[in-house]
């Protein structure tokens, strides 16, 4: 019995630290992260408006999208333990800081918008830390018994990250089919070692992720999804050349422009990449004069960042840049004439 009570108390220890691990990042951004509101000078022209403070709250869960970007990156060519799980997670945190400030300055970071970030990201950490546990140790020595060449699960869970990567720039994660990927490895595993090991580890993540993703869809599902869409007033452009973009509504013609429709996420950014392209100029995106964008260099380059780090698998830099909505057209030719790329502009 004394015996039992003894690991249970360490069971118990365990657990609490693992806890306070896990909070010790929500602890720092909560008591060391806080910027000052300015005073906002925009009146919105369109009605259907959304809050400023989004733009930089909704880089966290692109964060996430970038890290498995990465992490396909790395495994095409490599092994999972060449992956930098610490790095990703170092990663979320850090920029997250600098967000919270500019989003206290831009309305404020409301309550409900930190518990979901919070969330997410001891939900993100504690995924990459089981991760990085497993293929750093098991997962690694099955890579020291396959030998130097891919298998032919290696190749078929790289395609699967891949895939996955580029299915979350639009759509959550939770719609993606899961369980689809775990049969995926049981029909096209050998008998090779590290098929066999493959298919063990990831065919349980994968159903693990199944399971969850349904419960996430239910609670998703019962409180109602978010608008895809959204207003924003654009100049310098004809309605003609404005209805030839896919993904456009004219609304109307306001005296500051023409008021449209578009999508959001990863299609918002491909509109407004083709507005700046044909020589258009913005006014306002749901009210607001102020947007969050991202960009790539090959090496470093000041941008003006509010936050740059290195990508994984990759030369590449991602910097996290603010430009005024007015700005933002010319802002994007700049960029491609400079040699940057852009990867995303974060909407609201």
């Amino acid at each position: 019995m004394r015996f039992l009570w003894r690991w249970l108390k360490r069971l118990a220890l365990a657990l609490l630290v693992v806890v306070v691990l896990l909070a010790l990042p929500v602890i720092r951004n909560e008591t060391m992260c806080r910027g000052t509101p300015l005073a906002q000078d925009h009146a919105p022209i369109v009605g259907q408006t959304r809050d400023e403070s989004r733009t930089f709250t909704t880089y966290p869960e692109w964060h996430i999208v970038h890290a498995y970007a990465d992490y396909a990156r790395v495994i095409a060519k490599d092994d999972p333990h060449d992956f930098g799980f610490f790095t990703a997670m170092r990663g979320f945190w850090s920029s997250l800081c600098p967000l919270t400030e500019m989003a206290d300055q831009h309305g404020g970071f409301t309550t409900e918008s930190k518990m979901t970030i919070y969330t997410i990201g001891v939900s993100f950490t504690a995924e990459l830390a089981l991760k990085a546990a497993y293929e750093e140790t098991l997962g690694r020595v099955a890579t020291w018994i396959r030998g130097p060449e891919h298998s032919t699960l290696d190749q078929l869970s790289a395609q699967q990250a891949a895939d996955y990567a580029a299915f979350l720039q639009q759509t959550p994660w939770y719609k993606w089919d899961f369980a689809a990927d775990a049969q995926a490895l049981d029909d096209t595993a050998t008998d090779a070692f590290r098929d066999r090991e493959r298919r063990l580890a990831l065919g349980l993540e994968y159903r693990a992720k199944a399971a969850y993703a349904g419960v996430i869809a239910n609670a998703v599902a019962a409180t109602g999804t978010d608008e895809l869409t959204l207003r924003a007033v654009v100049t310098g452009m004809t309605e003609t050349q404005l209805t030839a973009i896919p993904g456009v509504t004219v609304i109307q013609r306001r005296p500051e422009g023409w008021e449209i429709e578009t999508p959001r996420y990863r299609e918002l950014t491909q509109i407004l990449a083709r507005i700046a392209q044909d020589g258009g100029q913005m006014v306002e995106i749901a009210g607001n004069d102020d947007i969050l964008l991202t960009a790539i260099t090959d090496g470093p380059a000041d941008l003006g960042a509010i936050f740059t780090f290195p990508m994984q698998g990759s030369d590449q830099v991602r910097h996290l840049v603010v430009v005024k909505v007015p700005d933002l057209a010319g802002r994007l030719r700049d960029l491609a004439a400079g040699g940057a790329r852009l990867e995303h502009i974060h909407d609201y």
